[in-house]
């Protein structure tokens, strides 16, 4: 992996050996060299993704700003890939600005490698985002994997063949034998290919014509029958084929026959509890835990009780993969694997009632993080939430389809805790402008929508778009005596007025919502947003000690509920009060408080207006070597965001000022050297550096 430069890539490591493959390996990376557009292509589980990440990984140190893999399977529509393409980037861009246009100017001058991995469902889309991207960014190369050409102008197709496998004879490559002997090993531990099991392996590769993940799924039953009686059985699957599967054989896309055979094979051989379970666990996008698969997919033939030990089951068969991660165990299929289910699914007759089970779920779960993030459980809710994301949206465009009622209004907006801080931004302000302009009868549900795309308009530093829609929100709240949305409102004119620099509407408006607070309500986002902009307000006007006031009060509250996302915003604006004292330690202590606390919950504000104000405070405390490379580490992280420090006076005028003092005492030279040292600093490692100094500060 390169690690030379600022971003290496968001490559996976690979969990299993790669087998054979040299050759394709090789006409990859040449077709890459000459042409910025190669596609991979072939039948379903021939291992196009696989190959695709080897040969992305091997190349990887040969571009400047890393390869970057950007799974595509579990993306339903294609007026999400820009974002989605983004969101794989360390790129948050909060401006308003169309996606496209965002993206395209982060990767205008980059020489990175993106990998679009399965695109044959949104061919079109994909092409003219690609195409587009190409012209574009000159440095930019795409390698796709898909099962047709994608029909971009000079694209290079690649067609992935099966695995080589042995003649009648024996005799010829062993590749197919290699992976079918590896991958039983790793569940019949001392397994190897002797003379007396090696003619029938090689005569089951041949029945499976070389294609991995049938081999994959053979050696799955390895464990449980010898390899002849394997071959008999699917020697007789083939000739049952046509009658037992005709929905299947019939299905688009179209089967392989031998890939078709092995997961047929695989599925007869499943209890009837675990084909049932593989059918409806196949509503699910990208990955999902236990507790879902229970809600979702449970009833009276399926017992919740007995979910955990089906789920073992489908992988011990291959058909689930499971996954430990830091928030729990979490399972996903392969596409293939996923698809063959969806078309039992639908045999059975359930497919439109277990995605409404999965969307209320969902909506369930919105829900749950939205009455809990304001709590101790900030970061669990961020990981869950995260881990979730392909699934969100699988719902929310289930609601969006099928809009007879306010939930997709009501699932939008209860997810304000994603979009803003959990970094999707973006998407949330596309998901809540589609809900709003489909549900527009004036109700409760629809004003809390419109203040939280409000929200979203305002953080992305846009106040004449955020205050259209917080205009809308305070007139209905007002007909339908809408407290709740009324206050959310004001505080959206508040921060408008902060942008727009009218820092005496702001502090009145700020006043006015802490009026009618009563703290026994517990902790509001229109309160805490109130208490920053009236500590805002105060430092710029020189009341500091007002300032203070204001921020210990709102800890008091966040301490009390073991809130930790805007305490750490509180911390942070505690820091510029010291700072306009001329308290530098302070304000370092307080700012790396809040940077500890944005660097986990991935606040990419907080992460860079923490960086300015620590970069202030070395400077103002004559250390203008420290100051350089905090305001270079932030200024990557800005250029992520878009409009820096939001546009708000007071900020901005702080980091000019830092940087003509940081100048002024090293030279323009030293300096810009010291500048971009921070700038092509690692993120991860620019931040543990600035919140323990003492380490020593990375090389370069």
């Amino acid at each position: 992996m390169n690690m030379g430069g600022r971003h290496a890539g968001n490559l996976p490591p690979e969990m299993t050996s790669l087998v054979g493959r040299r050759e394709e390996l090789a006409r990859i990376r040449r077709l890459c060299r000459e042409f910025r557009m190669v596609t991979l292509t072939g039948v379903g589980g021939v291992g196009k993704t696989r190959l695709a990440l080897r040969a992305a990984a091997l190349m990887q140190p040969g571009y400047g700003d890393g390869a970057w893999l950007v799974p595509l399977s579990a993306l339903d529509q294609g007026a999400l890939l820009p974002y989605t393409i983004a969101e794989a980037l360390p790129l948050a861009d909060r401006t308003t600005r169309p996606m496209m246009e965002v993206l395209t100017e982060y990767l205008m001058d980059r020489h990175l490698l993106l990998v679009l991995d399965t695109c044959e469902h949104l061919v079109e889309e994909v092409a003219v985002t690609a195409r587009d991207l190409l012209v574009a960014a000159p440095r930019l190369s795409i390698l796709a994997t898909s099962r047709r050409p994608l029909g971009v102008p000079d694209e290079q197709v690649l067609i992935i063949d099966p695995l080589p496998v042995p003649d009648s004879g024996g005799g010829g490559r062993q590749d197919a034998v290699t992976l079918l002997a590896d991958r039983t090993a790793q569940s019949v531990p001392g397994f190897a290919v002797t003379d007396g099991n090696r003619a029938d392996l090689a005569r089951l590769c041949r029945r499976l014509e070389g294609l991995p993940l049938a081999i994959e799924l053979a050696a799955a039953r390895l464990r449980d029958l010898p390899a002849a009686e394997l071959c008999e059985r699917l020697d007789d699957r083939f000739e049952l084929l046509g009658d037992n599967e005709a929905e299947v054989s019939q299905a688009d896309p179209p089967w392989h026959q031998a890939l078709r055979t092995a997961i047929g094979w695989s599925h007869q051989l499943c209890t009837p509890e675990e084909r049932l379970l593989w059918a409806r666990t196949s509503v699910f996008a990208g990955s999902f835990d236990d507790a879902a698969v229970a809600e979702v997919c449970s009833d009276a033939l399926l017992p919740a009780a007995a979910i955990p030990d089906l789920l073992a089951e489908l992988v011990d068969k291959s058909i689930l993969i499971w996954s430990p991660t830091g928030g729990g165990e979490r399972y996903r299929m392969l596409d293939t694997i996923r698809e063959y289910g969806a078309i039992w699914l639908r045999a059975l007759g359930e497919q439109d009632g277990l995605r409404r089970r999965h969307r209320d779920f969902y909506l369930k779960l919105a829900r749950r993080g939205d009455a809990a993030w304001l709590g101790p459980d900030q970061v669990s809710w961020n990981d869950r939430i995260n881990a979730e994301h392909d699934n969100l949206r699988t719902a929310l465009d289930f609601c969006l389809a099928n809009s007879r009622d306010h939930t997709a209004l009501e699932m939008a907006a209860a997810l304000w805790f994603f979009w803003y801080p959990c970094g999707f931004l973006r998407e949330g302000q596309h998901y809540l402008e589609r809900a709003l302009n489909l549900d527009v009868e004036p109700s409760v549900v629809r004003n809390r929508a419109l203040w939280v795309c409000s929200l979203t308009l305002m953080v992305q530093g846009d106040p004449d778009a955020g205050m259209a829609w917080a205009a809308e929100c305070a007139g209905i709240a007002e007909q339908l005596g809408d407290t709740a949305a009324a206050q959310a409102a004001q505080a959206m004119v508040m921060a408008a007025a902060t942008i727009r620099g009218d820092l005496a509407l702001a502090l009145a408006l700020a006043d006015s919502l802490l009026a009618v607070h009563r703290p026994e309500r517990g902790l509001t986002l229109p309160t805490m947003l109130a208490r920053l902009g009236q500590s805002h307000v105060h430092t710029a006007y020189g009341r500091v000690e007002d300032a203070v006031k204001a921020l210990e009060e709102m800890c008091a509250e966040c301490d009390k509920h073991g809130e930790r996302w805007m305490r750490a915003y509180a911390d942070l604006f505690r820091a510029q009060a010291e700072l306009s004292l001329g308290r530098n330690d302070a304000a370092q202590t307080y700012a790396r408080s809040a940077l500890e606390v944005k660097h986990r919950l991935h606040d990419s504000i907080g992460i860079a207006l923490a960086l300015d104000v620590l970069a202030c405070a070395a400077s103002a405390s004559g250390q203008p070597e420290p100051a350089a490379r905090r305001l270079g580490l932030a200024q990557q992280v800005w250029d992520t965001i878009g409009r820096a420090q939001i546009g708000i006076h007071e900020w901005v005028s702080a980091r000019e000022t830092c940087e003509r003092q940081a100048r002024a005492m090293l030279g323009d030279e030293a300096y810009q050297v010291a500048f971009r040292a921070g700038y092509d600093t690692m993120l991860d490692t620019g931040i543990l550096h600035a919140l323990h100094p003492t380490h020593p500060a990375p090389e370069h």
